[in-house]
């Protein structure tokens, strides 16, 4: 049977309301889920240690009885040292070469935060002070769903900003321990890691235990449970988003082989029924050819049945009237990832002002991006691109303004912000700022 995948065309009438239904997501929590979580976060917050043991070695099934104490949790240097070299050097080799390429480019986005002073002629200084975090808490996915790729995004930027403590908490459900994802902290940088997941494991990062230190902020993915928990979290550490499911927008003129497209569009659809991948072209028969791509293409993916459902629920095939079209619907929809597979990416890639992060060319599939490239791949979702930035460096690091002002400056700044502050009622304010001016002559 063919798979149903709508198409829109933006000459038609009822065009807007058709893309804005299929835009349309609201992260909605099941109401069991939040119940279940306020508790779990309430229990760590009060036993501490004695919570966290006892929701992972229910919900994570550990073996031989389960845990008798925290430390059982942790996994050494050495272990992770030992996991790296045990790797087949085909796997070791990708890792090596993905993390050398994601330090390289947060190394130069750090180059780009430093701080700054500058001296007015009266002799005040100002200036903003940049520092890094203190402890950061990157929580990583375990089980069946292990992203050895994730630990490296999330950990390398914190590294790089100088993050001194890098905590990472990874699930091992049955006991069983991702070699991959443990090569990957010895790569890049972690401090720390335990063998803790879901909210409880939220909970001991934001509020510490006997056994963990309270963290500054929290970053990486999870399952619905985790996502609340980071939600019920926020203003006691930061965290670094809530994210949605994955997008993939493809603006093509026509000129790119009709498989690679289909191929970048499923490589999103296979993340989960929910993900969104959409075509916008403004050449009708090249939109054909793609549609004949993903019938032909999709029974050879071991996912298919996620692919069919994603693209047939939430994907799209439209046709725009042109390029320049395009690019207005597309910081319209602001999407996570945004592919520009045209002969000449860089004159569409200056009309978009709202994307989560750009891949130009045929040849940038939105899969480097994922793994080796070297920007970050933790990108805002559900049309937050209109606000938000990737994952990098300046999430790991604070800025403290820098005032120094001198004797002459004073006597200037003195009469300003006593005159604001008599005005806004707040004589303290005004009396301070007045006790330092010299009597006038």
């Amino acid at each position: 049977m063919p798979i149903q995948i709508r198409k829109l065309d933006s000459s038609q009438e009822g065009f807007q309301q058709s893309l804005d239904t299929l835009l349309a997501f609201e992260e909605g929590t099941d109401a069991a889920i939040e119940t279940s979580v306020a508790k779990i976060l309430a229990d760590v917050k009060t036993r501490g240690d004695a919570a966290v043991l006892e929701y992972t070695n229910r919900f994570d099934r550990i073996p031989h009885g389960g845990a008798a104490e925290m430390a059982a949790f942790d996994i050494s240097q050495a272990e992770l040292q030992a996991a790296l070299n045990g790797l087949p050097s085909a796997q070791r080799e990708a890792l090596q070469i993905a993390a050398q390429r994601i330090r390289a480019f947060h190394e130069r986005q750090r180059e780009e935060l430093r701080g700054f002073t500058y001296t007015e002629p009266d002799g005040t200084v100002l200036g903003q002070k940049i520092t890094p975090l203190d402890r950061v808490g990157i929580y990583v996915p375990g089980g069946k769903a292990a992203y050895p790729s994730s630990v490296l995004m999330n950990a390398i930027p914190a590294h790089v900003a100088g993050v001194s403590e890098i905590i990472m908490v990874v699930p091992t459900p049955d006991g069983v321990k991702n070699q991959m994802v443990l090569a990957a902290a010895a790569i890049a940088g972690v401090t720390r890691v335990i063998t803790i997941g879901g909210a409880q494991a939220v909970g001991a990062l934001a509020y510490g235990t006997q056994s963990i230190t309270a963290v500054d902020k929290i970053v990486g993915p999870g399952n619905a449970y985790v996502a609340a928990a980071k939600r019920r979290v926020f203003g006691i550490v930061g965290i670094d988003m809530i994210a949605g499911p994955s997008e993939i927008l493809v603006l093509c003129d026509g000129t790119t082989d009709p498989d690679w497209v289909a191929m970048d569009l499923f490589s999103q659809a296979e993340h989960d029924e929910l993900a969104q991948a959409i075509l916008l072209c403004p050449d009708a028969d090249y939109i054909a050819q793609v549609e004949e791509s993903i019938a032909k293409l999709l029974p050879t993916m071991p996912r298919q049945a996620t692919i069919s459902t994603s693209l047939a629920d939430r994907g799209a095939l439209i046709k725009v009237r042109s390029m320049e079209e395009a690019c207005e619907i597309a910081n319209s929809i602001a999407a996570e990832h945004l592919e520009i597979s045209a002969d000449n990416p860089q004159q569409w890639a200056e009309q978009i002002r709202h994307a989560g992060a750009m891949f130009l060319g045929r040849f940038s599939s939105e899969s480097l991006g994922d793994y080796c490239c070297g920007p970050n791949h933790v990108l805002p979702t559900s049309r937050t691109a209109r606000f938000s930035s990737p994952l990098g460096v300046y999430d790991f690091q604070k800025r403290s303004s820098i005032i120094h002002v001198s004797e002459a400056g004073a006597q200037t700044l003195g009469r300003v912000a006593a005159t604001l502050a008599y005005g806004e009622g707040l004589q303290a304010h005004a009396r301070s700022a007045e006790l330092r001016l010299k009597p006038q002559p």
